[in-house]
């Protein structure tokens, strides 16, 4: 997944004019979905996910409930995210799948501007918990992304208006790239 994520990065690079980093990124990327197939090339997110491939900001991932706010994700944009160790991370709601202590995990604020359907993807495997009132909802779909497009799973939720966190936990690395999105 490192090696996807660079190859986005010298691509984009590239397509910005990055002179030396452009002849790097002409060498596909080589690395291995989950059902083993390799990716020669990075395939387009799902609409209406486009902001997966744009801009990414860097994000570090809360430790508790009420700082989760300083780590604020914008609807529709990436963020690579930087993780705690599982033990540093006081969740708002325990997770139903916590990981052990060499996991990681964290806390991310977004806001729900109306009611609806809002999509959680991530490049990782991680638990994700959405929370809405004090409480863990469930989700109402999930599943994989696209394949070579660096979106390992997506879980979708119904919303209401208003601040919500999303919780990740194990986590095997200490970094995600995440994004919260509004379904049509």
């Amino acid at each position: 997944m490192i090696r996807f994520r660079a190859a986005i990065v010298l691509a984009s690079a590239a397509w910005l004019g990055g002179g030396p980093v452009a002849a790097m990124a002409a060498e596909p990327a080589m690395t291995p979905e989950p059902d083993g197939a390799a990716c020669t090339a990075p395939a387009p997110p799902p609409a209406p996910m486009e902001g997966w491939a744009g801009r990414h900001v860097a994000l570090t991932a809360a430790t508790r409930p009420d700082a989760a706010g300083k780590a604020l994700l914008t609807l529709g944009q990436a963020a690579d995210a930087t993780l705690a160790q599982t033990p540093r991370v006081r969740y708002a709601v325990e997770p139903a799948k916590p990981g052990g202590s060499v996991s990681y995990g964290g806390l991310f604020a977004f806001d729900v501007p109306e009611a609806g359907t809002y999509r959680v993807a991530q490049d990782g495997r991680s638990w994700v918990d959405v929370i809405e009132g004090g409480k863990a909802l469930g989700s109402v779909a999930h599943g994989h992304g696209p394949a070579c497009s660096g979106i390992a799973k997506m879980v979708d939720y119904t919303l209401q208006p208003g601040r919500h966190i999303v919780q990740i936990a194990a986590q095997g690395e200490p970094a995600l790239t995440i994004m919260v999105t509004r379904l049509p």
